[in-house]
């Protein structure tokens, strides 16, 4: 199953990531309140299909945000689809999602800071010949791990989707600058 071997690829990212960070002791929210960031994701997305069949495909996307305070973000992102997979020979596709955000972080002293996430998405998917959109409640959680003043990484996992047939969950790696 492809999204346990995006899953080993994901740890063994994040284990050089915490190194890497772990390297530079700086405040990773330099503008401090007000500060504004931006980032770009790939996903490893696991779309299921009311536990009968799931599929595995990949998003990139991007994201704009402004630190509210030193614990609270607010963020917007967007994305696509970039690798598709088949169920049963019909074609699986994410073809965008989008969606606004608050993000709880747990600022301490360490590179490595911790957050959970909320929001809402709108999601565009494609089984075969069906295509379907939908919004719904999101959520999830993450650790950013900062390499420089400005610059960190993240791993994160998020629940974008989940209605009574569909759910779609992410496991996505990422750089964020701040401004």
């Amino acid at each position: 199953m492809k999204i346990k071997k995006n899953v080993l690829l994901a740890t063994v990212a994040t284990a050089g990531i915490a190194f890497a960070g772990s390297v530079a002791a700086q405040d990773m929210y330099k503008s401090g309140v007000g500060g504004l960031y931006a980032g770009l994701n790939y996903t490893f997305m696991d779309v299921d299909f009311d536990g009968i069949a799931s599929a595995d495909v990949g998003t990139l996307s991007g994201k704009v945000g402004v630190m509210a305070n030193e614990f609270l973000g607010i963020e917007a992102r967007a994305g696509f689809g970039v690798d598709d997979d088949r169920i049963a020979g019909n074609k699986v596709e994410l073809n965008s999602f989008f969606g606004g955000y608050a993000t709880l972080n747990m600022v301490n002293q360490s590179p490595v800071t911790p957050y959970a996430v909320l929001g809402f998405t709108r999601v565009e998917a494609t089984l075969g010949p069906v295509k379907d959109d939908d919004s719904d409640f999101s959520y999830g959680a993450g650790v950013n791990f900062q390499f420089a003043q400005n610059l960190s990484g993240n791993l994160e996992y998020m629940r974008y989707y989940d209605d009574s047939n569909v759910t779609v969950d992410g496991l996505g790696l990422g750089l964020q600058m701040n401004f």
